[in-house]
């Protein structure tokens, strides 16, 4: 696979893992990797199942280790670069941008919850070994429990919804400890004893993020795997896993609508036929299509500068660490769910209105235009909008700060 990716210099991604050149070009190395999904994303659409090629080569780009910290054997890679390769990647292929940015949230979870030799191990061994992460973790879902045994915890029960798991390494994980009325958070290999994933997910959409179903059958968590205790009170700090998980989202439904319109675009250049009363020889010279075009690429440059601005301000945040404020946590969440709102408002409308652009023709399966609609109409379910521009109207009328709960 490292043949395929390289770095600037010359050298294989699997050579210079953590090395300065692929800190220094992530967004390089990510449209690299984009054109190589590209070639098969229509096809992989239309099959779905796991994508363990593309997965290959996600490992093999180094940019798995993109946020793990320098002293971990990473690259250092702040949020807002890792964001704008995650839009980069979802213009072609939305479901494995999925799975890589949801393996970085995982990454995240180990720096806000875990301590210092827990962050070092983990981190490093994934830096080290090129792991991938996946998530099990759901802080609404009670139905994976933890009992203490000895030496850790028994861990017990179903996650759905678990991204990335199918041909995943690690699992972050939640379950529910009954007598503390608290959930713990933890780490276990996914092929470790007592789990098993399946392959299950059947969406319409977003078909090859390998969301299936964990189930857990008297599996062990360490106790060296264990980074937060059920019933510990979350800090300001630990709070902006969500607004991550947030804003990921974002910039998923960005380069959706991204490269939506993109694709529109080149059909509306090179195959589309101008209406027989319009009067022109060329669609483009329509000005009706020109006004509509317009319209959808105003929807996206609306809400580019703000998904921008929202992931600055992540950063601004999460640089804070534990001395975090929550009013300065409120700034981020409220620019989070901006951005949300406005790239979601963006995805839905330009995915779905190009086809009254581009005519009859568009929608040939060849063509596979309709998966940029099915995989941000999937994407865009994952928690109500309304809730967000409720918040938003909220803040603006009384100053108040979305409250932190799994999606705010």
């Amino acid at each position: 696979m490292s043949a395929i990716l390289q770095f600037p210099n010359g050298r294989s991604s699997a050579t210079d893992a953590a090395g300065d050149t692929a800190t220094a070009h992530p967004e390089v190395l990510a449209h690299t990797l984009a054109s190589k999904l590209a070639e098969t994303a229509v096809a992989r659409d239309a099959a779905g199942g796991h994508a363990a090629a593309e997965r290959d080569l996600l490992r093999a780009s180094g940019l798995l280790a993109l946020t793990i910290p320098r002293e971990h054997g990473g690259h250092g890679g702040d949020w807002p670069t890792l964001l704008r390769v995650v839009r980069i990647l979802a213009r072609e292929d939305s479901a494995l941008a999925h799975v890589f940015a949801f393996h970085h949230l995982q990454l995240a979870t180990v720096r806000l919850y875990g301590s210092a030799a827990q962050q070092a191990r983990l981190l490093g061994d994934t830096a080290a070994e090129g792991l991938f992460w996946s998530n099990a973790y759901n802080r609404l879902d009670k139905r994976t429990t933890a009992t203490p045994t000895e030496g850790g915890w028994h861990i017990a029960g179903t996650k759905a919804y678990c991204s990335g798991s199918v041909g995943s390494d690690r699992l972050m994980l939640t379950a529910w400890h009954e007598a503390s009325a608290g959930f713990l958070i933890g780490a276990l290999p996914t092929d470790a004893p007592g789990v098993a994933v399946q392959g299950d997910w059947d969406a319409f959409g977003q078909r090859q993020t390998d969301s299936g179903t964990v189930r857990f059958d008297g599996a062990l968590l360490a106790q060296a795997d264990l980074l937060q205790l059920p019933g510990t009170p979350s800090t300001v700090f630990a709070t902006l896993r969500p607004q991550i998980s947030q804003l990921v989202m974002a910039n998923l439904y960005l380069g959706i609508a991204e490269g939506a319109l993109a694709a529109a675009r080149r059909f509306q250049r090179e195959d589309a036929r101008p209406w027989f009363a319009s009067g022109v020889q060329a669609s483009v010279d329509d000005p009706y299509v020109q006004h509509r075009y317009g319209e959808l690429a105003l929807d996206a440059r609306a809400a580019q500068p703000v998904t921008d601005e929202a992931a600055q301000l992540l950063e601004a945040g999460w640089q804070q660490g534990l001395e975090l404020q929550a009013d300065e946590r409120g700034e981020v969440a409220i620019a989070v769910a901006q951005a949300k709102a406005l790239a979601h408002r963006a995805v839905m409308r330009i995915s779905s209105d190009f086809f009254e652009l581009t005519g009859a023709r568009s929608t040939s399966a060849r063509y596979g235009f309709d998966r940029f609609w099915r995989n941000a109409r999937v994407h865009t379910l994952h928690d109500p909008v309304d809730y967000k521009l409720r918040d938003l109207g909220r803040h603006f009328l009384t100053g108040q700060y979305p409250d932190p709960t799994a999606y705010s």
